[in-house]
């Protein structure tokens, strides 16, 4: 499978934003872009800010939609076909609501579980074949408490716990910008010792 060419955190506009747990897309592509150093700039006819970096020896594109999240796909979309790059070749990272707050999951195709950036994305490109990274932000336990919940901010202890994974996170990125994902999972899926 080809390695990675497109990074794309999935979040929502606006210092009131910043720390919420729909954010966490985010709060990845932030940790990722201070580690390497990369300077995010203002593409308007991308709908977003862009950053070039390199990872693994290889070039990658860094993707901060500009639109609110339920509006994500026309800026990915506008991305992958501006820089000629197959949806495969491409990972969103965003919150999911069905693992618990910590964890980090790669995963390829599938639905978009109700999450707005990865539904909208879909509809724009019409289907869901290219990588995601699902980071859990847990369930309140009911849904009348999921849209207060996704965009509240997490308390300290949650906060630490997501950053971690965004950790985890990062550290197997290599792998997956050269397309080794099986390997990259199997890292990032096997629980760490305590």
């Amino acid at each position: 499978m080809a390695g990675l060419r497109l990074i794309v955190g999935l979040g929502n506009p606006g210092p009131e934003h910043a720390r919420t747990r729909h954010n966490a897309g985010f709060w990845f592509i932030d940790a990722l872009s201070a580690k390497l150093g990369a300077r995010f700039g203002l593409e308007s006819k991308l709908h977003g800010e862009t950053a070039r970096v390199q990872i693994a020896g290889h070039n990658v594109w860094l993707l901060k939609p500009a639109t609110f999240m339920n509006l994500s796909g026309r800026s990915v979309a506008a991305a992958l076909r501006y820089w000629k790059i197959e949806p495969e070749e491409c990972l969103i990272a965003h919150d999911e609501l069905d693992l618990p707050t910590g964890s980090a999951r790669l995963k390829f195709d599938g639905g978009h579980g109700g999450q707005n950036g990865l539904r909208d994305t879909m509809q724009h490109l019409g289907h869901g074949r290219f990588h995601r990274l699902r980071l859990g932000i847990g369930h309140p336990g009911h849904k009348d408490k999921v849209t207060p919940w996704v965009l509240g901010r997490p308390g300290k202890d949650d906060e630490a716990s997501m950053l971690r994974a965004v950790d985890d996170a990062i550290n197997v990125l290599p792998l997956a910008v050269e397309g080794e994902f099986n390997e990259a999972m199997k890292r990032l899926h096997t629980p760490k010792d305590q």
